[in-house]
């Protein structure tokens, strides 16, 4: 499983230049490699609440084949970033390292976008009523970094900008807005 996502068009350079197409860091999934040890989710855990708080990560290890082989999975930053499309606020926008991110002073908790996720990888919390995901933990993912068998890796690999407009004209009308509200009007 890999994460694709080249905002390109919102200011994000590539990486690494390519005639191909642009290269950006992303979350390669090794599932063969994971032990089910755990340590990415209490990292994740740790990183985005300050509490080692496994049910509160944003990655999660499944157990298979009755706890003899594991697989982490987390948020894809899928290029279709059907979170995004769905959200009627436009509380969802795309990071400068690639994660579509929740904007939490704008996310109203209408759970539309867990609902829109295929991959069930974006999270609605009772506590403070707002969805949150991987936000890849702005380019240091915890989970990689914790994870002993390299089952989660963070490397640079192709991307499609299969997004890149939709987010521009989401960004531009979020910023007009901004702008209104902050008195900049145009």
């Amino acid at each position: 499983m890999l994460v694709r996502v080249a905002p390109s068009r919102l200011g994000v350079l590539p990486t690494t230049p390519n005639p191909r197409g642009p290269r950006m860091k992303i979350l390669k999934i090794v599932p063969e490699r994971c032990t089910g040890c755990l340590r990415c989710e209490l990292a994740c855990s740790y990183v985005q609440t300050g509490t080692f708080q496994p049910a509160k990560s944003v990655i999660r290890v499944s157990p298979f084949e009755g706890h003899t082989s594991y697989a982490p999975y987390t948020c894809t930053q899928c290029a279709e970033g059907w979170c995004m499309t769905a959200c009627p606020v436009g509380a969802i926008t795309i990071s400068p390292v690639g994660a579509k991110v929740v904007l939490d002073d704008q996310c109203v908790g209408c759970k539309l976008c867990t609902i829109a996720c295929p991959y069930g990888t974006i999270f609605y919390s009772p506590e403070t009523q707002k969805a949150f995901k991987c936000n890849l933990c702005g380019g240091d993912p915890a989970c990689a970094t914790a994870c002993p068998t390299q089952a989660i890796l963070y490397e640079e690999a192709e991307t499609a900008d299969w997004l890149g407009s939709f987010a521009a004209e989401r960004a531009e009308r979020r910023f007009a807005v901004l702008g209104a509200a902050n008195g900049g009007g145009h």
